[in-house]
């Protein structure tokens, strides 16, 4: 039936200021929830954030992510302006973090956000190193891949890998919820969700990558591949005293050397797979595996149901 033109004008009059009021007013409620009364505090910029990150990863790969106009001459003059500028804007958003978390404590160090920043400047060429391990594991871990440059401008594991390095730096260093910005920008960016706190050793591919998840207490080990799908996670969520759900307790599997996780596979709990072993596609492994092992479905599931419990 056709609206009649009661019905149209009432839509068209919507009171924006009583909407404006409602909405001012479950804001000013969730604000004293979370921060009590008085000024609230500047947040970090997710946008700000992503703009490091890129002039990190410029500064590190220049030739791959910076400017086009790039010459060879003007390489040192353009890293050393990036990091200057890159190291301001960290060290902005690093205090904003500290103040946002340590808000109603008293003796914040002014040189805090500075410190970790210094400390993180000097881990960079570090990562740049590890980084290299990475990008040549996933170039020799695909027979598609035609060179070096197209794994680095294509390859969506390397656009994840580049990022978690550095987030996971700042994870270590103090500054964990830019870490998780950074950590889900390139969950965006990719479809590769890989929580800061996870660590993971050198020449690591993923390759396709999309709906790949490692969790924050994931230990991986070097040499270590996994395929699209792939869940490194938790079995179960332990309670705290209160009922609430426990928080940072190691929850997720360690990953031994020279693992392969095909696609789709979950490995889940504070589980160990041996140096070595295979878990093939679309696995749910929840008991720890001795090295060398092959686990394949027949296999896992078999062992699901001698060990009878619930998941």
């Amino acid at each position: 039936m056709k609206p009649s033109l009661h019905s149209e004008r009432s839509a068209d009059e919507t009171d924006l200021g009583h909407i404006v009021a409602d909405l001012r007013s479950l804001r000013e409620q969730s604000h004293q929830t979370r921060y009590g009364r008085g000024s609230l505090p500047e947040l970090p910029s997710r946008t700000a954030t992503i703009e490091i990150v890129d002039a990190l990863a410029a500064a590190l790969f220049p030739r791959h992510y910076g400017p086009a106009e790039l010459t060879y001459e003007r390489v040192d003059v353009f890293v050393a302006d990036t990091l200057a500028e890159a190291s301001e804007g960290l060290r902005r958003q690093v205090r904003l973090e500290l103040e946002l978390t340590g808000r109603g404590q008293e003796n914040i160090p002014v040189s805090a956000a500075s410190d970790i920043v210094a400390r993180f400047a000097n881990e960079l060429p570090s990562i740049r190193a590890v980084l290299e391990t990475d990008i040549r594991a996933a170039y020799e871990g695909d027979p598609a891949a035609t060179s070096i440059d197209e794994v680095m401008c294509c390859y969506p594991g390397v656009t994840a890998i580049i990022r978690h390095r550095f987030a996971h730096a700042l994870y270590r260093l103090g500054a964990p919820m830019l870490a998780r910005i950074v950590s889900e920008v390139a969950h965006s960016l990719t479809g590769i969700d890989i929580h800061p706190g996870a660590e993971i050793g050198e020449s690591f591919f993923i390759d396709h990558g999309t709906g790949v998840v490692i969790g924050q207490t994931a230990i991986v080990g070097k040499r270590v591949r996994l395929y699209q799908g792939v869940t490194l996670g938790a079995r179960r969520f332990e309670l705290d005293e209160h009922g609430g759900l426990a928080k940072n307790y190691p929850r997720h599997p360690i990953i031994e050397d020279d693992v392969v996780i095909y696609a789709g596979a979950a490995v889940l709990g504070r589980i160990m797979v041996g140096r070595g072993s295979t878990i093939a596609g679309s696995v749910w492994l929840t008991h720890s595996v001795p090295p060398g092992s092959v686990i394949t479905q027949a296999g896992a599931q078999r062992d699901a149901f001698d060990e009878a419990g619930p998941i």
